[in-house]
């Protein structure tokens, strides 16, 4: 999670401090891998994270409010569109990288932002991916970032017909 007022720890990238769409994006991210790891139903995360994590104290951090509808829109979406994200995924990674290879938290991310592309056409796509690689970018260091940021860009292109890249992605 990125906490409001948090300094980057040292030799880590610094994680921008997060809007409310951002921090409901990150919420939805967590969310979707407790649902994944746990097997935990789609309203019983959501109440969880609606009563006790978004914009709460956590283990002494403030962390920023996130835009509960936001918040919901994506856990639901992406439950609810699985079945047709998993499969556009899938065909936007490399042959050697099944979706079922990938870590579970990469998994929910690419979810994430597959939906939010095909389902938030009012959203720029340079904003769902830099959002997105930005989540990567909270949990991992290595390729996993560009990975996010190669296949939201492919899917931008099947969802949303030619589009420009993301630039610093």
């Amino acid at each position: 999670m990125v906490a409001e007022n948090t300094p980057p720890s040292s030799g880590a990238p610094e994680v921008k401090t997060a809007n409310q769409r951002g921090a409901a994006r990150l919420a939805a991210v967590q969310a979707l891998y407790q649902m994944d790891i746990g097997g935990a139903g789609v309203l019983e995360i959501v109440a969880e994270y609606e009563a006790h994590r978004l914009g709460n104290e956590i283990d002494g951090e403030q962390y920023r409010p996130a835009d509960a509808a936001w918040f919901r829109a994506v856990v639901s979406g992406v439950v609810d569109n699985q079945r047709t994200l998993d499969p556009a995924i899938r065909a936007s990674l490399t042959e050697d990288w099944p979706l079922s290879r990938l870590d579970a938290t990469l998994r929910a991310i690419l979810r994430a932002g597959a939906w939010e592309l095909n389902a938030k056409k009012d959203v720029p796509v340079a904003v769902i991916v830099n959002e997105y690689v930005d989540v990567a970018r909270a949990f991992f260091e290595d390729e996993e970032p560009k990975i996010v940021n190669a296949v939201l860009d492919r899917l931008a292109r099947k969802y949303r017909g030619d589009t420009k890249p993301a630039k610093g992605a």
